[in-house]
């Protein structure tokens, strides 16, 4: 298969061969040493069940494939069974004269400098959401106050004034939710999780969307009905649904389509940073089609304080990313103008008995 095996063998980064079917043909022993794993137990299985990686990539790899383009893939986890995660960078690229077939090339990068920026990065955050949380709390007492002076005022005054009046209680109970968003976002409760139903939770955040900030969209359901029970915090999962179909209805205008989507994948595995992994095979996802994420921002949704609309908080969907990975599922968004896929994995419960 490869035609330099000198080359093969000699080069130092970690490189596999994959065929069509995501199988993989030869493995050199760079590869090898990195996985932990011989030739023989690598040969002819499925990349994904032997290389396991943070985050799922079979999407854009088929579509690298499809179009015989190279796909780069930076910051990620990659380990296997066998061996602790490493953070790498990773590139696919087509085998010319190869139909279908596509080299992976694993390159480890040293792990202590992104420790150290994460957990900088992660002081630096919490310390944002304490400092938050801290004013929001002081803030909150003197707006009521504001709120109420003003209500007052408005009972003696012309309507050209009362305008003036009413426009100081709405603003000031608009500030009043986003200071309650912030606590929200710093006092979680930890996950109760038990087996539920996907389809129940899911349906009453559409019900209750559909009369009130989805009320403009339409709502289509596509469900798979074999789908297992979760195991999962009913109440925050509905919020979390509740949160991405308000987004998907904020990014939509009158009569735009929001669809609901359900299916398993049992290949799906998400490597944990103890170098285990975890199965999550419910997938759920909530599609808009609206004109997608600005591209200054795609890759940083989830993060605080990041948004996308002129007056919007940017806690939402950190909220949402908060409780997934609480939750110990998993979440990550594909967007293009017209179709944006907000998808949500998560496992499944032991038993199919359990309280919704």
């Amino acid at each position: 298969m490869i035609e330099d095996i000198a080359l093969w063998v000699s080069l130092p980064t970690p490189a596999l061969l994959l065929d069509a079917n995501d199988r993989i043909l030869e493995s050199n022993p760079a590869a090898e040493s990195f996985l932990n794993l011989s030739e023989k137990a690598l040969k002819n299985q499925v990349v994904w069940e032997k290389v396991l990686i943070d985050s799922p990539l079979d999407g854009p790899f088929e579509r690298a494939r499809e179009q015989q383009t190279s796909l780069f893939i930076n910051d990620v986890f990659v380990g296997s069974g066998m061996s602790a995660p490493q953070h790498c960078n990773l590139q696919f690229s087509p085998l010319q004269n190869r139909d279908g077939v596509m080299i992976m090339i694993i390159s480890p990068q040293q792990i202590v400098s992104r420790l150290v920026q994460n957990t900088v990065t992660g002081k630096a955050a919490r310390s944002a959401i304490g400092m938050a949380e801290m004013l929001a709390h002081e803030i909150k007492n003197p707006l009521a106050g504001i709120t109420g002076a003003a209500q007052l005022l408005s009972m003696g005054l012309s309507p050209e004034d009362q305008e003036l009046t009413d426009l100081i209680v709405a603003e000031s109970r608009r500030i009043v939710k986003l200071l309650e968003q912030v606590e929200q976002f710093g006092n979680l409760r930890q996950p109760s999780r038990k087996s539920i139903n996907i389809h129940d939770t899911l349906d009453r955040a559409r019900q209750s969307a559909s009369v009130g900030f989805g009320a403009h969209m339409m709502f289509v359901t596509d469900y798979d009905p074999s789908l297992p029970r979760a195991l999962a915090d009913a109440d925050q999962l509905q919020q979390i649904f509740q949160n991405l179909i308000k987004n998907a209805a904020e990014a939509g205008g009158p009569g735009g389509k929001i669809t609901l989507r359900t299916f398993y994948d049992a290949s799906l595995r998400v490597l944990q940073a103890d170098g285990s992994h975890a199965r999550l095979p419910l997938q759920i996802e909530v599609i808009d089609d609206g004109p997608g994420l600005p591209p200054d921002i795609a890759s940083n949704v989830f993060e605080p304080f990041v948004s996308g609309r002129e007056n919007g908080t940017g806690l939402g969907l950190a909220l949402v990313s908060k409780l997934i990975q609480d939750g110990g599922g998993w979440i990550t968004v594909d967007s293009a103008p017209g179709r944006t896929v907000f998808r949500i994995s998560l496992p499944r419960a032991d038993t199919d008995d359990g309280d919704d």
